[in-house]
């Protein structure tokens, strides 16, 4: 099975995972929305794998329950095996973030998935964030494919 990079949250039974390059921001982010409720699936590194339900996420053994929080150092945290990813959420800086996005569906092995731009460090990310997860197919209607990351 291939390795992804990328941090995995389950909100209310809805898989998100955060995906930008290295110090974007995903651990952080992703802290927050265990703060608010969200459950952590996998940090760092996931697995991708096509189910008839949708793209199913999982950590590696290793990394199960286990999250690295800046300043801290890694953390043993409450966690699940699984979870359909819903929603993608790509990291940038603050000034790419579009003030009016495109719809956005990415692609994960086979399987199409809502999408959103955003900055993790941005104080309404979270709130963004679950906002989307309620509003799947406002977000999530056709749109331009960003390409397989399965």
């Amino acid at each position: 099975m291939k390795t992804h990079h990328g941090t995995i949250v389950d909100i209310a039974g809805t898989g998100v995972l955060l995906q930008g390059p290295s110090g974007s921001g995903k651990s952080d982010l992703a802290l927050r929305l265990l703060d608010r409720g969200g459950t952590l699936v996998a940090d760092d590194r996931y697995f991708l794998r096509s189910t008839r339900r949708g793209a199913l996420a999982s950590a590696p053994d290793s990394l199960y329950g286990l999250l690295e929080v800046r300043g801290l150092g890694v953390l043993s945290l409450p966690a699940i095996k699984t979870t359909l990813v819903g929603l993608v959420v790509d990291l940038v800086e603050q000034h790419e973030v579009p003030r009016l996005p495109e719809k956005r569906i990415f692609d994960l092995v086979g399987h199409s998935v809502a999408g959103l731009v955003l900055n993790a460090f941005e104080q309404s990310t979270v709130i963004k964030i679950e906002l989307a997860v309620t509003d799947l197919n406002r977000i999530g209607q056709t749109g331009r494919s960003e390409g397989d990351n399965g």
